[in-house]
């Protein structure tokens, strides 16, 4: 049964809506946890636009789960992260116009810089997750250069448009996670998943947590962040 980490970024996001003292983030990740989830989940940007500093110091020692730290294989964010020490980096991907992370990472082209991240990471102790979409060259690097866990861009299956699609990318998903598991990665999924499809990614065994963020905090607004996560726990541990 996977375990469920909520992303709580956007509820910096509308905090810096108008540059306001609240919501906070790290008051939203108290009450994440006290409804049942496994885990936090927080993206430092480069430019700071939701979760700044403060927020991630404290939340370091406010969740008692498990604090994934999603940040760019920078010198900067590495620095930070051996700091901070949150139970799991999550490498990604980083364009300063996007509105959120738009693809996985290119190992194979960056495998050299992230290679040095992991390592740099490693010497502190700190478990290290490469964001990757689910194609078989991309797990296989990412096993070759030493990451402990892939999180698979579950994006593609979430904007399928019909069941064909979604099953396409859902066997994708699947199979990726089957070859991650037998090179030795654990295996985590997440982006775009909703109380409409996380039914389908939660029947794949190998995947060991969902990251779920937008969806979750979009509820809230309507029923409230405790209500949402039980709802979604729900679907997740059905």
């Amino acid at each position: 049964m996977p375990k469920l980490s909520v992303n709580v970024d956007h509820v910096a996001t509308l905090r810096q809506a108008r540059k306001a003292q609240e919501p906070d983030p790290v008051a939203a990740a108290v009450l994440v946890e006290l409804a049942g989830a496994d885990g936090v989940t927080v993206h430092l940007r480069e430019d700071r636009r939701h979760i700044n500093d403060r927020d991630l110091r404290l939340l370091r020692h406010t969740v008692k789960t498990h604090l994934n730290m999603e940040m760019a294989a920078t010198e900067e964010m590495v620095s930070i992260a051996r700091e901070i020490m949150p139970d799991m980096v999550t490498l990604v991907p980083e364009k300063r116009e996007e509105l959120t992370t738009e693809g996985g990472l290119d190992v194979l082209q960056k495998g050299k810089e992230l290679e040095a991240a992991i390592s740099t990471l490693h010497s502190s102790g700190i478990l290290v997750s490469l964001f990757v979409d689910p194609d078989l060259k991309q797990v296989r690097e990412a096993a070759r250069i030493g990451a402990d866990y892939i999180e698979l861009h579950t994006g593609e299956y979430a904007n399928a448009t019909d069941l064909r699609q979604e099953t396409e990318q859902w066997e994708k998903i699947r199979d990726m996670a089957m070859a991650g598991e037998k090179l030795g990665l654990g295996i985590n999924a997440g982006h775009g998943l909703t109380y409409q499809n996380i039914s389908r990614i939660v029947q794949i065994k190998q995947i060991e947590e969902v990251s779920i963020g937008h969806s979750i905090i979009a509820r809230a607004v309507l029923v409230g962040l405790e209500t949402a996560i039980r709802e979604m726990l729900a679907l997740v541990r059905r």
